[in-house]
């Protein structure tokens, strides 16, 4: 598998509403979080674009060594306007302020995806002028994306600073 580069961009401030759950990566549980959001999201009114986010919210010491069982936050999301109210069925706000992101342009089956993590982690950031930043990372799902079609595309937005 071939990887990209990144395009380093900075992200404007994003408010999404979803819902979350707590998970590690052996007891992943993201086909259930979407399979529960994705009804009722239908009842978003005020949705400022069709594009679906998967927001992970790392503790501060998930990166310093692997350990697949690790927890951290998992969203399922949709951006809304900036006068969001809440809205039915236990969806909540999360805000993504504005700031530096890598951002790896990934085609190919998400469950496929890890091989671009793996790239992104081990190889690119340490070789890289930028570390990690301690904000939420994210994928944004478009048009494009289509599950486990090895023609989807999504993109992922790693937070990132200068070293």
């Amino acid at each position: 598998m071939q990887f990209h580069p990144p395009r380093i961009e900075k992200s404007k401030e994003l408010r999404l509403l979803g819902l979350r759950t707590r998970m590690s990566l052996e007891e992943n549980t993201t086909h259930d979080l979407w399979r529960r959001f994705r009804p009722v999201s239908a009842a978003i009114g005020n949705r400022s674009g069709p594009e679906w986010y998967s927001v992970e919210v790392y503790p501060d010491s998930f990166f310093n060594s692997f350990d697949p069982g690790k927890i951290f936050e998992k969203w399922a999301a949709v951006a809304v306007d900036k006068d969001a109210s809440p809205s039915p069925g236990g969806l909540e706000q999360i805000l993504i302020e504005e700031g530096l992101y890598a951002v790896f342009s990934y085609q190919g089956s998400a469950s496929e995806a890890h091989r671009l993590f793996r790239h992104i982690y081990d190889e690119w950031i340490p070789s890289a002028d930028f570390e990690l930043d301690q904000r939420p990372h994210f994928a944004v799902m478009g048009a494009g994306y289509k599950g486990e079609d090895p023609n989807s595309q999504e993109e992922f937005w790693i937070p990132i600073r200068k070293n």
